[in-house]
């Protein structure tokens, strides 16, 4: 009980902390002038996915436990797609994917490549078949640059997106200063990284007192908790009528998570990282792989009506896959 308590105190102060990280990121991006730049994009997208960052390195380096650092990464690509689902049973006005911007399609594409590419570099690695640089497996640079290209021309088409949103935003925080913001977000930060690094241990004691596989509790349990940002902040968004923004801060957390990976390889000195991990994480990378390709599908069909339960048929198709998923981690991972 003492374990669980603690992981829901991991939960709040996350999610708390974590949206308030990404509004003052919105007042520092607005007021600073960098929202103008492709930096200010990546400066929303690094906020709601510091969790998912800090408790990577966390469990690569202290704890010891790089299938949770994996999980974590891979598993909260699939929850984000699986926010999705949530976002589209609250937008009551029409169906989500019949009102969101298909500039989307692009963000979500280069999604599907990057996660695409690390389950295929996860299978290379098990069969001991790609290269390394050093402790360094060598698809980690390639990640980092596909992520740069990825976010500049995500940036050209989500501008006018951003820009309605920052302004909205410092519109209703009109007595916000530039150093409040700062501080503000600094304090935030602070908050998420602690939380963040005890986050591994909690869900390592899980795992052994619970007897489930590291691979289960850091694709469910942490990928969950490190995602409360994101539903926070996806939340918010659609309150002050953001929907594209809300769409895109989830689309653009899954490039910046998988660019985590090759992050946290750098971290993990004892050879390439996903040499070291369970095969099962290359399912969770394919459940997200088609999950985009879903959410890809519903941005071209556009479905007007709704299906079962208030959802259209492709939401209901992301929730399938990550019941399916879940499931099959739960019986089979270690």
């Amino acid at each position: 009980m003492l374990l669980w308590l603690q992981l829901l105190l991991c939960l709040a102060v996350i999610g708390y902390a974590g949206y308030f990280l990404s509004r003052y990121g919105d007042i520092i991006a607005e007021k600073s002038g960098i929202s103008a730049s492709w930096i200010g994009l990546i400066l929303l997208s690094t906020a709601t996915s510091l969790p998912e960052l800090v408790t990577g390195i966390s469990s690569v380096t202290i704890a010891k436990a790089p299938d949770i650092a994996v999980g974590d990464v891979l598993g909260s690509t699939v929850f984000n797609l699986a926010i999705l689902v949530m976002l589209d049973a609250l937008y009551k006005r029409e169906t989500l994917y019949s009102k969101a911007a298909q500039g989307h399609i692009l963000s979500v594409s280069l999604g599907t490549i990057l996660i695409g590419f690390a389950g295929f570099s996860l299978l290379l690695d098990q069969a001991g078949l790609s290269p390394a640089l050093g402790h360094v497996g060598f698809y980690s640079p390639f990640i980092a640059t596909v992520y740069l290209v990825a976010i500049r021309a995500v940036y050209s088409y989500e501008h006018r997106t951003l820009a309605e949103y920052t302004e909205e935003a410092a519109e209703r925080y009109p007595d916000v200063t530039l150093r409040t913001a700062v501080k503000g977000y600094l304090l935030a930060a602070i908050a998420v990284v602690l939380a963040g690094s005890w986050l591994p241990f909690v869900a390592k004691d899980i795992s052994d007192v619970m007897g489930w596989g590291q691979s289960f509790v850091g694709t469910l349990l942490v990928a969950g908790v490190t995602s409360a940002p994101e539903a926070a902040v996806t939340i918010s968004a659609l309150r002050i009528g953001a929907l594209d923004m809300a769409i895109a801060n989830l689309l653009g957390s899954n490039l910046f998570d998988i660019i985590i990976l090759a992050v946290d390889d750098l971290f993990y000195t004892e050879g390439p990282l996903l040499e070291n991990v369970s095969a099962s994480h290359a399912l969770t990378a394919l459940a997200a792989v088609m999950m985009s390709a879903l959410v890809a599908v519903g941005l071209i069909f556009r479905p007007q009506g709704r299906a079962v339960l208030g959802l259209t048929w492709i939401s209901l198709g992301l929730f399938m896959m990550y019941v399916l998923n879940s499931w099959i981690l739960f019986e089979h991972a270690h």
